[in-house]
């Protein structure tokens, strides 16, 4: 007699620290709402969830009505709760000490409001490093769920993976779910009727679980699953379908470890899900691992291959894009200040900041990653110097310090006032990397820079088909399969920059408009910096004096025109919230549209997001022009373009011997919103 398969059935959710409130609104509204409904009117179907701990604040404040609905579900057994790190990190790439303190927090939370303490955990973005082990077994947790993908490239035959495993780091232990790849990609995008005939074959092959753990946005949220799921009814047909069959069981994942034995010992790769690992390389490398990919699958040896077709690592992000490892080595040397702390000196708020400043989201970018994200990166920024300006207070910092804390061998020169803090990358382009004010809790010079994406392959053979519709076919398309298109992409929009995108970032145009960039500057003192130009030299220091930082150039023998590129964060993007003031107090255009000036000597961004200003102030009226950086970046979705910053450039014309003196004064406006 054919045994049943115990269904483990998971859901994940998550909004990333910092998202709109409205964005929330209507991820509740389409999805987390009406699942929890739609799962309440069916209490034998047992299932287990995963709340980000910053998500579950916000919808206990916003919604508390859904959450004592999920609360007297747990109460009746029907569900199980997973912890994991509180604001979502990837555990693998912060301190073990706030692996500790991330993990105890949000199981705290989860044993406060719903009277469980977690046995199991989520592992974000199901990023495995062995080096998570002891923390999470040190915090109670007992087992986790990664793909199926990792104990393959460990050489575990797919027929055994229908249970968990034990691993071990340092002797401590901790037990591993496979969670099906099959099951992932089946639902919800397959018809019900085959999903559970599915499940039934599975049942009949002998399998003892099929474990699937998965965003709970594709159950609403994700490009037409709100119809697919609830109004046409597949999430109510799929319940109905498991619960009315005979071969098919639902448990939990608690119950189900402690009735069975482990299949044994594993020692799984470091690795994520395999279109992750697709995602970590940078586009040259991404491009032949996609090719790589497809000829395996034309040739049909892929499902056999893949385990031998890793791509890269998450921490790869850290190499590929210089923004997200900023604001890593930038969180780890925060983190390590407060550890340093003496505990009296210590609050809860600042180990929620840290912990906010940690949240994954804004450090990545894929299909879903958000550092391409102004107001994701944003949040990180504003718990950073909320985090750090309390410490400063307590432990201030010298107003000097150097060194290379990006591991990118240059080192950064750090000049702070108190109230705000410039840092200089001393490298050949001599440029601001980050300008961050502690009253504002926020750094004008986080932006991004146009990078070569290895999906922007499939944006230009969209465009060559003149196609931007999505994939059909039985059931939906999922995310990973559509193409389609937010706003229009021009060619020129995909240029990657050769350079970084900073503050005082210069070219040169010497006779006959021939132009190269000023790379080539060296260091002659603090903060001060000359570079070999036309025959001639020029310098340029730095001085930060409160909230004041002012850029001083001496020109020496030389004839030409110079521009000076500052790049601004402004919260407002190209939003209604921001514009700039002329000298006149005019107001000529907001931060998204061109602007041009003959002779300024000043400009001010005004931005009522920010609740403050920024002031431009120059020695000589200069020509100036201030445009939007956008870049280019694929979500769930489709392609889209999102302002970075305001780009302000300068022109500067030299004949001979000449100074110049720019100064950028951060304003905080009392009564902006």
């Amino acid at each position: 007699m054919t045994q049943p398969i115990t269904l483990l059935f998971g859901v994940h959710a998550h909004q990333p620290v910092g998202n709109f409130p409205e964005v929330i609104a209507d991820a509740h509204l389409r999805c987390y709402r009406m699942f929890l409904q739609t799962l309440e009117a069916y209490p034998d179907f047992r299932f287990s969830v995963h709340f980000s701990g910053w998500l579950l604040d916000e919808l206990e404040a916003r919604y508390p009505s859904d959450m004592a609905r999920l609360a007297a579900m747990t109460r009746r057994g029907q569900v199980e709760w997973f912890g994991s790190g509180d604001c979502e990190p990837v555990l693998a790439a912060i301190p073990q000490r706030d692996r500790i303190s991330q993990i105890n927090a949000l199981s705290d939370k989860i044993e406060r409001r719903f009277g469980v303490r977690p046995r199991g955990a989520w592992l974000t973005e199901r990023v495995w490093e062995s080096a998570v082990v002891t923390a999470l077994a040190e915090t109670g947790i007992r087992y986790v769920a990664v793909d199926d993908y990792h104990f393959l490239c460990a050489g575990e035959p797919a027929e055994r993976l229908d249970s968990f495993f034990t691993t071990e780091e340092d002797g401590r232990t901790l037990d591993l779910f496979p969670i099906s790849e099959q099951a992932r990609y089946r639902f919800p995008f397959s018809p019900a009727q085959e999903v559970v005939a599915w499940l039934e074959q599975q049942a009949k092959s002998g399998h003892r679980a099929t474990i699937y753990f998965d965003d709970i946005e594709k159950f609403g949220i994700w490009p037409e699953t709100y119809n697919w799921v609830y109004e046409r009814g597949w999430l109510r047909q799929f319940i109905e379908g498991v619960l009315a069959s005979p071969l098919i069981k639902t448990g939990h994942f608690d119950e189900f470890h402690q009735s069975h034995q482990t299949r044994g010992i594993v020692y799984l790769p470091t690795t994520s899900y395999i279109e992750m690992n697709e995602w970590t390389l940078p586009a040259p490398a991404a491009r032949a691992y996609h090719g790589l990919v497809e000829q395996e699958k034309h040739s049909g040896q892929f499902e056999a291959r893949k385990p031998f077709l890793r791509g890269g690592i998450w921490r790869n992000f850290f190499m590929r894009y210089p923004e997200s490892n900023w604001m890593h080595k930038r969180m780890l040397e925060v983190s390590a200040r407060l550890a340093a702390l003496p505990a009296e000196l210590r609050s809860a708020a600042m180990q929620e900041q840290l912990h906010r400043a940690q949240a994954n989201d804004a450090y990545w970018h894929g299909l879903f990653g958000g550092l391409y994200l102004p107001h994701l990166r944003r949040a990180i920024w504003n718990n950073l110097l909320l985090l750090e300006g309390a410490l400063d207070r307590v432990a201030p910092r010298p107003a000097l310090a150097q060194g290379d804390i990006d591991h990118d061998g240059h080192v950064e020169i750090f000049l702070r006032s108190g109230p705000a803090q410039a840092v200089i990358q001393a490298d050949g382009d001599a440029c601001v990397v980050e300008l961050s004010d502690y009253g504002l809790a926020h750094n004008f010079g986080d932006t991004l820079r146009h990078y070569q994406e290895g999906y922007h392959d499939k944006l230009i053979a969209a465009r060559a088909q003149h196609h931007g519709a999505d994939s059909q076919g039985a059931g939906i398309a999922s995310a990973h399969d559509r193409v389609a298109f937010r706003h229009k992409i021009e060619p020129e929009d995909l240029e990657p920059d050769t350079r970084p995108r900073g503050m005082f970032e210069d070219c040169w145009f010497g006779s006959g408009d021939a132009w190269r960039p000023i790379n080539n500057y060296r260091a002659t003192g603090t903060a001060q910096f000359e570079a070999a130009l036309g025959g001639g030299r020029l310098e340029k220091s730095f001085v930060l004096d409160g909230a004041r930082l002012t850029a001083r150039y001496r020109a020496g023998n030389l004839r030409g025109r110079i521009e000076i590129r500052i790049n601004v964060a402004m919260p407002s993007c190209d939003g209604y919230a921001g514009r700039y003031v002329l000298a006149d107090g005019s107001v000529p255009c907001g931060f998204g549209q061109l602007l041009e000036l003959p002779a300024a000597r000043s400009l001010t961004l005004e931005d009522g997001v920010l609740g403050g200003a920024l002031v431009l102030t120059s020695s000589a009226a200069l020509a100036l022009t201030a445009r939007p950086h956008h870049t280019v970046s694929q979500s769930e979705a489709g392609f889209e373009k999102i302002m970075q910053a305001a780009e302000i450039t300068l022109s500067w014309p030299v004949a001979g011997d000449a100074e110049l003196v720019i100064a950028v004064d951060i304003q905080p406006r009392p009564g902006a919103a």
